[in-house]
């Protein structure tokens, strides 16, 4: 581990100092960590490059034309990101679905976009968790057992 020295203005101390708070942090240098791993993340994330594991949300109309049809042929169009799903109706003719993705970041987002981007999917988000390269899509060799 290595010791750096960096001057903060005070606005941002007091900042930084609030999150400790509010997370339970023990001091300065753990919250100080955590947010700069977070930086890093979405830095590598905004980048666009490497592996993620990401949990693509979106609530949508069942009832709307054909939209359960395209939902379902895209999933089925990108079956190798896709780990699991998890399909929920919040009201008569509403449905949100919960898909865990894992792939490139780049081939995680074009997917994403284009469900959210489906006539009657009336939100979506994605948040994607960059893993430095490690995550591939499923199948891929990687270097342990699911026994």
């Amino acid at each position: 581990m290595q010791r750096v020295t960096v001057t903060l203005d005070d606005e941002l101390m007091a900042d930084i100092d609030a999150v400790m708070t509010e997370r339970g942090y023990a001091n300065r240098s753990e919250a100080i960590r955590d947010l700069a791993r977070a930086g890093l993340s979405r830095a590598r994330a905004d980048i666009g490059e490497g592996g993620c594991v990401a949990a693509l949300v979106y609530v949508y109309d069942h009832a709307a034309r054909d939209l359960s049809r395209r939902l379902t042929h895209a999933h089925h169009d990108h079956h190798d990101l896709s780990v699991s799903s998890l399909h929920v109706h919040l009201d008569q003719g509403t449905c949100m679905e919960v898909s865990v993705l894992k792939g490139e970041i780049g081939a995680v987002r074009h997917f994403a976009d284009h469900v959210i981007a489906e006539r009657s999917v009336r939100h979506g988000e994605l948040v994607l968790i960059p893993d430095a390269g490690r995550a591939t899509a499923k199948g891929a060799p990687h270097p342990h057992d699911h026994d």
